[in-house]
């Protein structure tokens, strides 16, 4: 009899271990799709969101890898990332560390490297790469903390950090420690932090400074004032 009611202990141990594990899945699953709806103003309905957000699948396909890698279940972790990667173009190594509520808008030409560490409230868009530069071991991809926002088609390479709550823009390649609060943009990513003012996540990243046009606005501009000078004195001599 005792040996029943230890049996029956245990089983309802189980379940309820199980229990809480499907419970928290379902809950950051919802909380991944409530993402969804505050970053994307096309998402209209949490079944379309469900069925048709390839970020979304990916992120919930890394979960497992990521889970099967840790216990050393390589290939099985890998070939997982890869069929996600085959029907969501998003490339997530099961190594890759991510923090809640991570969003991936569209997605398609995502490349996350094994080492990266990606904090709470990130977002990517597409054609984003987090890689390394070269062949050395360790830890060799990105760290993005808190708050992070990559715009389309930037790269991040190296085992550098980009700090919280800082932005890189469209197209931008960043190889060098970003420090919080910050916005990069350009080829090699070139820093310019807002008078110390906290650059929020906000999706509309069209309208980031362009240091290289400002210094060419500031040529320009330098160029008409002498030339307007220039002028001056020549109608000075005439006189």
């Amino acid at each position: 009899m005792n040996n029943f009611q230890e049996q029956h202990s245990l089983l309802q141990q189980l379940l309820i271990f199980y229990a809480r594990r499907l419970e928290n899945m379902f809950s950051a699953m919802k909380e991944d799709i409530q993402v969804v709806f505050e970053k994307d103003p096309a998402a209209r309905s949490s079944f379309e969101v469900f069925l048709t957000y390839s970020g979304l699948h990916a992120i919930w396909a890394h979960r497992l890898a990521h889970k099967l890698f840790k216990r050393n279940w390589l290939f099985l972790a890998r070939l997982i990332s890869q069929i996600s990667r085959f029907f969501t173009g998003i490339e997530i190594h099961p190594g890759a560390q991510i923090g809640r509520r991570f969003f991936i808008d569209h997605g398609m030409g995502v490349v996350i490297g094994e080492t990266c560490i990606i904090g709470n409230d990130v977002t990517l868009y597409q054609g984003v790469t987090l890689g390394g530069t070269g062949k050395e071991k360790g830890k060799r991809h990105p760290t993005l903390e808190d708050h992070v926002l990559v715009a389309t088609g930037a790269k991040v390479l190296g085992n550098i950090t980009i700090g919280k709550n800082s932005k890189v823009g469209a197209g931008s390649v960043v190889l060098q420690h970003v420090p919080p609060d910050a916005t990069v943009v350009g080829i090699p990513g070139r820093v310019v932090i807002k008078d110390g003012i906290k650059v929020g996540c906000e999706l509309d990243h069209r309208d980031l400074p362009d240091p290289v046009a400002d210094k060419f606005r500031e040529m320009h501009n330098e160029m008409k004032r002498m030339r307007e000078e220039l002028e001056t004195l020549k109608k000075g001599s005439e006189v």
